[in-house]
């Protein structure tokens, strides 16, 4: 079952495409975070939905939010990815434990090994202010969750 509305994130430590640890807490009183679950690297549907999210960047950065990637590939596989995409937000590997830290946000899907495809929308004061879990082959509407996002921010304003 995913976590809901108005319940804590989980803080987590995991490692970035530049091997670089990125903490959930690291952002607390300072930034909205963005927490963007997909199944795998160098899929299809996948590699659509960080081209999305990288052409739509600057809508999210003028919203002073912080787009944080989450899959269970390894940082390998982020750094390639990062690189062959244009990706300049982090990447975030929950490869071991596998899938540890989505599976405290319920998107692991440990019968196929890889997360789902999720969006939730993390307050300035640590808790879940929006989420929406979506079917793997469907690339989210981002003007949706910006529009989500504005709301946050306006609301912590």
């Amino acid at each position: 079952m995913s976590i809901a509305v108005g319940q804590t994130a989980p803080d987590f430590a995991l490692l970035n495409q530049e091997k670089k640890e990125v903490k959930l807490s690291d952002f607390a009183e300072k930034k909205n975070v963005v927490l963007v679950w997909y199944p795998l690297d160098w899929s299809p549907t996948c590699t659509n939905e960080h081209v999305c999210f990288v052409n739509d960047m600057k809508a999210f950065e003028t919203l002073a939010a912080e787009v944080l990637g989450v899959s269970v590939d390894s940082v390998w596989s982020h750094k390639a990815f990062a690189e062959k995409m244009g990706i300049k937000y982090s990447l975030l590997a929950d490869f071991h434990p596998r899938g540890a830290m989505s599976e405290k946000y319920g998107v692991y899907l440990a019968d196929k090994g890889i997360t789902g495809r999720a969006i939730a929308i993390v307050n300035k004061a640590g808790k879940v202010a929006w989420f929406k879990n979506y079917d793997i082959p469907v690339v989210p509407d981002l003007k949706e969750v910006a529009a989500a996002l504005g709301q946050v921010k306006a609301a912590t304003a």
